[in-house]
């Protein structure tokens, strides 16, 4: 799903054209009535969450109408820019946690400091509120979120002896090694399918040593990622590459080719992937899901889970909304229990609510949940755009690494180098 990749921001680009974009802001319509246009990305909210919410928001503003318009991934990095530079931009928006920071920056966003506490801001997790923050001030809220988790094979497990999921870094190496044990006479098995450039991955063992890829003081960023703790980090995913063996590509990520499709012929015991992989599994074996658990990703203390990386979307009011007080008791009404729940039974991390137990009649998703208490972002800079954008840096130490082009010192001080040229804006 594109909306864990997002492809970089970039400043406002060319203009498209008037019909595909900026002609369909908030304006007045006949006899005073109103309408709120709402943008929000295909897949993101569930039909009957929005029927359901927009029923109810026209229902309590008589004369207002909602101009719902779900908009598609591709090609919506220009749309923004266009809409946002212009003078008829949506009232609600939805925009990616790594793109609000760029946008907050350039003062395109409505600030909404003050309106925190009634859009939910007592539950908002630490990395999706600092995705959406910019010095010091709240230009996005959190929409919803979902993170990495072990998916496995139950039936490996329990051929290999494995009675519980692994819950730390020891006990993980000791599952796959039993996992290898089990099926040594097949030559083809990987206990663990583990691209060599899964960064998000990577970002886990990191955070877990204490380390990060960047630190921020204000709005300065300073890259980190030659510190001891981010090389303890990339230690370990080397030693899970090493132990399991995993034939996965080391010059790749995990979308080339398809690791749910590798899971899916039934020849890997575990991957690192989103719960809707398994899905994705399935249409190369539909008993794949009957078969495959999860569990958080182990931290390197016994007991203890890794945070993890939470993609997914922020909402904001652009600056240039004619309708912003409608456009704030929208995110009101979104940020209540009743429609968090919504999002949750849709199986994501609901930005304003911390109740996920709904999420817990699923195993997967029960351990997508766990691991998201401890949820991270990457570094809200304004400029990160431009790292994930074509040869991601982090991407190109990893590969260096493990492939032994490069040294551990010599691969994170290239990779550091590159990030804090790209955070500066260079």
């Amino acid at each position: 799903m594109k909306r864990w990749t997002k492809v970089a921001v970039s400043a406002v680009a060319a203009a498209l054209t008037v019909s595909g974009c900026a002609g369909s802001g908030g304006n007045s319509g006949q006899g005073g009535s109103k309408e709120l246009v709402v943008w929000l990305m295909s897949g993101s909210a569930p039909t009957a969450m929005t029927d359901e919410l927009h029923k109810e928001f026209e229902a309590a503003h008589p004369g207002v109408k909602v101009k719902y318009e779900i908009q598609q991934w591709t090609g919506i990095q220009d749309k923004l820019n266009t809409a946002l530079a212009g003078t008829t931009p949506p009232d609600v928006l939805e925009i990616g946690n790594t793109q609000s920071p760029k946008f907050a920056e350039q003062k395109v966003l409505t600030d909404l400091t003050a309106n925190s506490a009634d859009l939910g801001g007592a539950n908002w997790g630490a990395g999706l509120k600092a995705s959406g923050t910019w010095d010091g001030k709240q230009y996005a809220v959190p929409f919803y979120a979902a993170n990495r988790l072990v998916l496995f094979r139950k039936d490996l497990f329990e051929k290999a002896g494995i009675t519980s999921p692994p819950s730390s870094q020891a006990e993980w190496l000791s599952a796959i090694e039993k996992l290898k044990a089990s099926n040594k006479d097949d030559p083809e098995f990987q206990p663990l399918y583990l691209a060599g450039q899964n960064w998000y991955t990577l970002l886990s063992f990191i955070w877990d040593e204490g380390g990060d890829v960047a630190k921020q003081d204000g709005t300065k960023f300073t890259a980190t990622l030659n510190t001891p703790e981010a090389k303890a980090g990339l230690e370990f995913y080397k030693k899970l590459v090493e132990v399991s063996g995993t034939k996965a590509p080391k010059d790749a990520d995990e979308e080339k080719p398809p690791q749910a499709g590798v899971f899916g012929k039934g020849k890997v015991g575990m991957i690192v992937g989103l719960p809707w992989e398994v899905a994705t599994a399935a249409k190369e074996n539909p008993e794949i899901k009957n078969l495959t658990s999860g569990f958080a990703i182990p931290g390197k203390k016994a007991g203890s889970t890794a945070p993890v990386f939470q993609g997914g979307s922020n909402l904001a009011v652009p600056a240039g909304s004619k309708n912003a007080d409608l456009a704030k008791d929208y995110l009101k009404l979104l940020a209540t229990e009743k429609y968090q729940q919504l999002l949750v039974g849709a199986g994501m991390i609901p930005g304003s609510s911390k109740n996920t137990s709904a999420l817990d009649k699923d195993p997967v998703s029960a351990a997508m949940a766990k691991g998201a208490l401890s949820g991270k972002a990457v570094p809200a800079s304004p400029n990160w755009g431009s790292v994930e954008a074509g040869a991601n840096p982090i991407k190109t130490m990893l590969t260096a690494y493990l492939t032994g082009v490069k040294s551990l010192d010599q691969a994170t001080s290239d990779a550091n180098t590159a990030i804090q040229q790209a955070l500066a804006g260079k």
